[in-house]
């Protein structure tokens, strides 16, 4: 039996969730910016105690690792590391666009036809967005990129293909984009950690591993500090 815990916190949505054999047992989130460091750790305690789980009981910690929000993302991380180097356990990374691929593909309202394409989007500053293209079957065929939407984004692809735009990034695209018959969009989907589940349990098959000592977030892009406010 193997158990994992998985921590998202790459966006606003903090979420823990505790999955068992490749199935998801438990989770918790909440939709809110600047809340992550105050509640990731009494999420994950009240889960392993909910599951009636000990800390030892867990066979690896799976973490979201961007990218994403800078501090969401150093949130998770230190904290997902910090359990693997208390613990001993094993650290799995798990891509965040993957995972809401993932996560959407499996949410049971909605319904994706073959040859329709995924376009999981995370909000990034002004028109740009984080995101990457995958097929109905979560296989990636676009890289993750930081795009600068405009009325020509994706063009090529939605020439051909209906495509599903998704994710916090999603609902600032649809004004540029949203004319086009081929691109529907799903703003009010949220990052869970309940959507790690599937990744991590083929990681976790395979022994792919980070090393702990040296893994950092997926960031895609430097940290810009904003100026305070005087």
């Amino acid at each position: 039996m193997s158990v994992i815990l998985q921590i998202e916190t790459a966006t606003t949505s903090c979420s823990v969730a505790i999955a068992i054999d490749g199935n998801t047992l438990a989770f918790k989130q909440v939709n809110e910016r600047n809340i992550h460091a105050e509640v990731i750790t009494l999420f994950i305690e009240e889960l392993i105690t909910k599951a009636n789980l000990t800390y030892n009981d867990l066979d690896a910690i799976a973490v979201s690792c961007g990218p994403g929000s800078y501090t969401g993302l150093r949130i998770g991380v230190s904290t997902a590391k910090g359990l693997c180097f208390a613990l001993n356990k094993p650290l799995i990374a798990v891509e965040t666009l993957e995972a809401m691929a993932t996560g959407f593909i499996n949410a049971a309202n909605v319904k994706i036809d073959e040859g329709t394409l995924l376009c999981p989007m995370i909000d990034a500053r002004r028109m740009e967005v984080y995101c990457a293209v995958f097929n109905a079957n979560g296989e990636k065929l676009r890289a993750t990129a930081a795009d600068i939407i405009d009325e020509n984004s994706f063009s090529e692809l939605l020439s051909d293909n209906k495509m599903l735009f998704f994710g916090d990034g999603a609902d600032k695209c649809k004004a540029v984009l949203g004319s086009n018959p081929n691109a529907h969009f799903y703003p009010a989907f949220e990052n869970s950690a309940s959507h790690l589940t599937q990744k991590a349990m083929e990681k976790f098959n395979r022994n792919e591993f980070e090393d702990v000592a040296y893994f950092e977030p997926y960031y895609l892009k430097d940290f810009i500090a904003g100026k305070k406010a005087l």
